[in-house]
């Protein structure tokens, strides 16, 4: 696949005129790359692997028909997953629905009440020491899913994976916090290229377990992971073009699982004064909400009209080619869900919600994405799985190729129409 320089190189800085990455080629149809992209989302990442499940139960007999895997945060685990056992896809999917359906919160961070109340108290003495105090490193202790993924992970298998030929590339997302880049940690075939853009880079590596931590490390939940001197957080922090990755590797259409659904209708701001000021637990809710889903659904958008400017000059980008994408997001409110199941949440998480006045509706948001309880995962795993199934042909359709137009479509049903194009880079 050619990669034209967009003007952003591994040095300089953009081009005045076009300061978006560019793939190729508005001449021609998507080719049969098929790549998968799981940003993140906490708990909330249980929906993807209904999806999954969709998929491996609509192409019973089918090797793995994602090439290239690239996971942002809690969609980090999924695709390494899935990368490492895509010599064995089906059965992957099914270990990966075995530990997502009955996952328990003390799997994923310590939950007694002591332990998370002594660092919400040293955060608050840290604030009125005046600086003399230092602040933990972070609110949650995560150990607990460092262990169960050690002990869960085959990463030799991703080599057997590329080997085989059943995998082109897996990249894994974080953000180095002495640089403020966003880093594309990848390994796979060798005529996969490393690649530099203004404040995002892909480097080859071999991927590991500090690199998957450091994907997950949501800023002040969970502790920054040092790798090679520097210390990474969350990869969707300075991720701006999510979309970008997939394509770099290879990928020639993008499925990507969501676990948010896109608004139905533009916003509109009222003049009702509103009754109260939100809580932090509310603010928080929404930072992660913005974190891992707004820059996914900003990339589609600016895509859909670059699409457009593609269309009406076709001559003027002939260095393009077509790229298709389709997304599957919640037909449901996953924060809603997620009220039903509040009272399966540990104490001590209780506890804290509610001093962060993340109680109620005012915490649903929040509580969704902590909420690693088999009640709640077990429900979206469902909620994912009906959504894929509703969209079977188009679904299908996109993985196998057949008579596929270059497609941007934002699901489940209700939202969004065709376009037609090619994608930035």
């Amino acid at each position: 696949m050619t990669q034209p320089d967009d003007g952003g190189g591994s040095q300089g800085a953009p081009s005045p005129t076009m300061s978006v990455d560019r793939t190729t080629a508005a001449s021609s149809g998507p080719g049969a790359t098929v790549g998968l992209v799981l940003p993140g989302g906490g708990a909330r990442a249980a929906y993807q692997v209904g999806v999954l499940r969709a998929i491996a139960d609509l192409l019973p007999d089918s090797g793995n028909p994602f090439p290239v895997i690239v996971g942002t945060s809690a969609g980090a685990v999924a695709a390494t997953v899935l990368a490492t056992e895509a010599a064995r896809w089906p059965a992957g999917v099914g270990e990966l629905e075995d530990v997502w359906a009955h996952f328990r919160v003390d799997q994923v961070f310590r939950t007694d009440t002591p332990v998370i109340l002594r660092a919400g108290l040293r955060w608050t003495a840290a604030l009125f020491s005046g600086g003399w105090l230092r602040p933990p490193l972070a609110l949650l202790d995560n150990s607990p899913l460092r262990e169960l993924l050690a002990a869960r992970l085959r990463w030799p298998s991703l080599q057997t994976s590329v080997e085989r030929g059943g995998l082109r590339a897996l990249a894994l997302c974080a953000t180095g916090y002495d640089n403020g880049t966003s880093v594309a940690f990848f390994d796979g075939e060798t005529g996969v290229a490393d690649w530099g853009r203004v404040h995002r880079i892909g480097r080859r590596t071999a991927l590991g377990l500090d690199h998957l931590m450091a994907s997950m490390s949501i800023p002040f939940l969970f502790p920054p992971v040092a790798i090679d001197g520097e210390y990474y957080g969350d990869g969707a922090q300075r991720q701006v073009w999510p979309l970008s990755p997939a394509i770099h590797l290879g990928a020639d259409r993008l499925l990507i699982i969501g676990v948010r659904a896109p608004a139905s209708e533009p916003v509109r701001v009222t003049a009702t004064p509103p009754r109260t000021p939100p809580t932090a637990g509310r603010l928080f809710g929404y930072m992660l909400d913005t974190l891992f889903m707004d820059q996914i659904f900003a990339n589609l958008e600016h895509l859909a009209r670059f699409n457009d400017v593609v269309r009406l000059a076709p001559q003027a980008t002939p260095e393009l080619h077509k790229i298709a994408t389709l997304m599957i997001a919640p037909s449901e409110d996953l924060g809603e869900i997620a009220l039903r199941h509040a009272e399966h949440l540990p104490r001590g998480l209780r506890a804290l919600l509610r001093i962060m006045g993340a109680r109620g509706t005012a915490g649903a948001e929040l509580a969704s994405y902590l909420m690693f309880d088999s009640a709640f995962t077990r429900e979206l795993i469902a909620l994912g799985r009906r959504d894929a199934l509703a969209q079977r042909d188009r679904l299908l359709e996109f993985l196998l190729g057949d008579t596929l137009t270059d497609t941007l479509v934002i699901p489940a049903g209700a939202w969004g129409h065709p376009e037609h194009g090619a994608t930035p880079r």
